[in-house]
C-alpha cells in the first residue's frame, strides 16, 4: 500500500521550521489578539514556500492555456471537417496537440501538485488534539513542547485544528467555544469560496472561454463546480487548513495577474468572408490590448519636375522657337 508518510514529514519540517524562524525573530509566542500568531505566520509561509517552487509549473500552466487558445481556430476546423466521426476527430486533435506541442492537462497540473500538499496539511492538522499520549504528539519529527504549542494555537481564539462542524467532543477536547469556531471557521469558509471563485474567473476573463466542448466544460467546473462543492466539505476543514487555502487563492490571484501582465494572451483572428476567399487578416501585434498601428494614407505621387537649364545656359525663349506659320 502507497504510503503518504514521507508528505506527512515534509510539511510538517517545513511548518516547524517556519514556526521557529518566526519564534526567533520575537514573535509572540503568547496569543495576541487571541491569535498565536507564529503558527499563523508558519501556515502562510508554508504557501509562500510551496508556490515558489511550483512557480515555473505556473508559468507553464500559463503558456499552455495560450497555446490551447491560439488553436482553438484549428480545433474548430476539425470538429467541422469531422462532425460525427468522433474516434477520428480525437486522432487528429491528438496529433495537433503534439505537433503544436500543446497540452490540454497542463491547466490543471498546478492544482494537482498541490493535492499532496493539502491532504498533509490537512492530516497533520487533524492529528492536533491535547489529550493524546506523548508517543502520538512526537508522529513526523514533532517534539512534545511543539506539538502541544501547535494543539493550543488560536486564531482569534478559535483553534486552529477545530472546524465548523466539530463536534461537541471534538471541541470539548480542543478547550474551545463551538460558537467562536463556527463564526471564525464560517467566515474563512465564505472567503475560501470567494476567493476560489475569483482566480477561476480571472484566468477565464484572460484567456477566454474555450471553444472545444470539453474544454468548456471544465472551465465551467472550476468556475462554478469547485466553488460549490466548498459549501459541503469546507465545513470538514480545520481552520489551519482553510487559512491555507486562503492565503493560495490570494497569491494565486497576485501571481496570475503578475504573469499575464508580463505574459499577455494572444489574440485569435477570426476568419470571416474575406479570409475565405483568399484575403489575409491584418496583424494585431500578437498581444491583448495593443492597438494596431493607425493606417498612413498613401500619398498622391507628386507632379514630375521640369529640368531646368544648365548652369552658364543661355534661357530660352519659347515664343521663339516655335516654327514661323506658312503664308496661304
Amino acid at each position: 500500500m502507497f504510503s503518504l508518510d514521507w508528505v506527512y514529514y515534509a510539511i510538517s519540517w517545513i511548518l516547524l521550521t517556519w514556526h521557529s524562524a518566526w519564534n526567533a525573530i520575537g514573535v509572540p509566542v503568547d496569543a495576541v489578539i487571541g491569535t498565536n500568531w507564529s503558527w499563523i505566520l508558519a501556515i502562510i509561509f508554508l504557501v509562500v514556500t510551496v508556490r515558489v517552487i511550483l512557480f515555473p509549473v505556473f508559468v507553464k500552466q500559463i503558456k499552455s492555456q495560450r497555446a490551447m487558445q491560439a488553436l482553438q481556430p484549428k480545433v474548430k476546423e476539425l470538429q467541422e471537417k469531422h462532425k460525427g466521426d468522433r474516434e477520428t476527430l480525437q486522432k487528429e486533435m491528438m496529433e495537433l496537440y503534439r505537433k503544436e506541442k500543446a497540452n490540454p492537462l497542463m491547466g490543471c497540473l498546478p492544482m494537482f501538485l498541490q493535492i499532496p500538499v493539502f491532504l498533509g496539511l490537512f492530516h497533520t492538522l487533524r492529528r492536533l488534539s491535547p489529550d493524546k499520549s506523548e508517543a502520538g504528539k512526537t508522529l513526523y519529527g514533532w517534539t512534545v513542547e511543539q506539538f502541544n504549542s501547535a494543539a493550543n494555537a488560536k486564531l482569534f481564539t478559535a483553534p486552529i485544528a477545530g472546524k465548523f462542524g466539530s463536534t461537541a467532543d471534538e471541541l470539548a477536547r480542543l478547550g474551545a467555544s463551538g460558537h467562536t469556531v463556527k463564526i471564525v471557521a464560517g467566515i474563512l469558509v465564505a472567503i475560501m469560496i470567494a476567493t476560489t471563485y475569483l482566480t477561476s474567473r480571472q484566468m477565464i476573463l484572460k484567456t477566454g472561454w474555450a471553444e472545444d466542448p470539453q474544454q468548456r466544460m471544465v472551465q465551467r467546473l472550476m468556475l462554478y463546480g469547485i466553488p460549490v462543492s466548498l459549501l459541503v466539505s469546507g465545513s470538514i476543514f480545520p481552520i489551519g487548513v482553510i487559512i491555507y487555502w486562503v492565503t493560495n487563492n490570494l497569491f494565486t490571484l497576485g501571481q496570475q495577474q503578475w504573469v499575464l501582465r508580463k505574459f499577455p494572451p494572444l489574440v485569435t483572428a477570426k476568419t470571416g468572408a474575406g479570409a475565405r476567399a483568399g484575403a489575409q487578416p491584418a496583424k494585431t501585434g500578437g498581444l491583448l490590448g495593443r492597438k494596431p498601428a493607425a493606417q498612413v494614407p498613401a500619398a498622391k505621387p507628386a507632379a514630375p519636375k521640369v529640368a531646368g537649364p544648365k548652369p552658364g545656359a543661355k534661357p530660352m525663349n519659347p515664343k521663339k522657337s516655335r516654327p514661323a506659320k506658312r503664308q496661304g
